[in-house]
């Protein structure tokens, strides 16, 4: 009771206090009138936020909704454009069954050419007599012989030769080659069983070796990269060279095991390489078959990226390029060591068909075949071809 009663004291006396000072009364409402008026800003100012944001969600909701809308037109797009691509290949593959090219398998039709003499009437062998003055006008052509489980390899006959052998590098680096007495043995579906194994004396690395004139032409990389010749007949090594180039770096951006790659046209051997020193464009060497001996270099405007593969026909490089999604691979790049024919005037040539990126392209000066390892197929292309001098 006596607590009650001090209490009510002390608050008589703060109303007595406040009632004989006004002026602190009406600082109070100053005060509060301030802080009133603060709050209506700021409720103004919340009010006129929330209606930018829901006007901004708005446009941004319906700009969602119309890339939306275009992208599902823009994939009805893409796969009408899919499905008339595949239904035209279809197409091509219809009329190449109802037209077929000569097979790849009867020796009689694609390895040796039969000529009729006018005094005995007799058949002979021969090779086909061949104009170093063409160039690659398009494909005419593809044949599939084999699939095999590897995604990368090389396959190819000897070049140069009348003989029906065919050798084939099964990945990119092992010390053992398959030899096969005859294409037909290839396609089999023994797969590699009816091959005689090779066994080299060194391993080789990349999809760049040939076959030429009876030897293997291959690439050794350890302690550094070398050429070896080797006597198919006799299994022996022949000869060996160092390659003369420093700084070298993979001279195909999309096949980056192949830091040189040997190719054969009509003139010779011939070797395509990359340096740092180049600034990234491919370089191509003439070779001595016999010796290994550089004899010129060339420094081509060929740039290594999106570079899948290239080979060699009359002294011109073909260049061949894909995209690193894998699309349809194309000759993009052509340099002739003559001179004879400029980039800008040759044909960009497309590839029919598409199935991953070509880890080997072989030419046969012979046939006018390219043996292509394209994703695990074995590929044989046939070339049209016309004179330099009617570009």
């Amino acid at each position: 009771m006596g607590i009650l009663i001090q209490y009510l004291t002390v608050v008589s006396a703060v109303v007595l206090a406040v009632q004989s000072q006004p002026s602190f009364l009406e600082y109070i409402e100053r005060r509060l009138s301030a802080f009133e008026d603060r709050i209506a800003v700021w409720y103004d100012q919340t009010q006129r936020y929330s209606s930018e944001y829901r006007e901004f969600k708005n446009r941004i909701l319906a700009l969602v909704d119309a890339l939306d809308k275009e992208r599902e037109e823009q994939t009805r797009n893409l796969e009408l454009a899919t499905s008339r691509i595949e239904r035209i290949e279809r197409e091509m593959d219809y009329l190449e069954t109802k037209n077929p090219a000569p097979t790849c398998i009867e020796i009689e039709d694609t390895f040796i050419e039969k000529s009729v003499e006018k005094a005995e009437k007799k058949k002979v062998k021969h090779h086909r007599v061949i104009d170093c003055g063409e160039m690659i006008v398009s494909i005419k052509a593809m044949k599939i012989v084999k699939k095999l489980e590897t995604n990368s390899g090389l396959w190819t006959r000897d070049l140069l030769s009348d003989s029906e052998k065919v050798y084939v590098f099964d990945g990119v680096s092992n010390d053992t080659i398959y030899e096969f007495a005859r294409l037909r043995d290839l396609t089999d579906f023994s797969g590699l069983m009816k091959a005689k194994k090779i066994k080299l004396p060194y391993p080789w690395a990349g999809t760049g070796h040939l076959v030429y004139k009876g030897f293997l032409y291959y690439i050794r990389n350890e302690p550094e990269f070398q050429v070896i010749k080797f006597d198919l007949k006799n299994q022996t090594v022949a000869d060996s060279a160092m390659f003369p180039a420093e700084q070298q770096i993979p001279v195909y951006s999309l096949t980056p095991f192949n830091y040189i790659d040997l190719a054969a046209d009509e003139d010779g051997l011939w070797a395509i390489y990359a340096t740092l020193e180049n600034e990234n464009h491919i370089c191509l060497a003439r070779l001595d078959p016999k010796t290994l001996d550089i004899e010129q270099m060339w420094d081509t405007p060929c740039p290594i990226e999106n570079a899948e593969n290239a080979f060699v026909i009359c002294g011109t490089l073909y260049v061949v390029y894909n995209s690193k999604l894998r699309g349809r691979s194309r000759i993009q790049c052509v340099y002739d060591v003559n001179g004879i024919v400029t980039n800008e005037q040759a044909p960009l040539v497309y590839f029919p068909k598409r199935y991953g990126t070509h880890s080997s392209i072989k030419y046969s000066p012979a046939e006018k075949y390219l043996y292509a390892w394209d994703d695990g197929y074995q590929i044989i292309y046939r070339l049209t071809m016309k004179q330099k001098s009617e570009l």
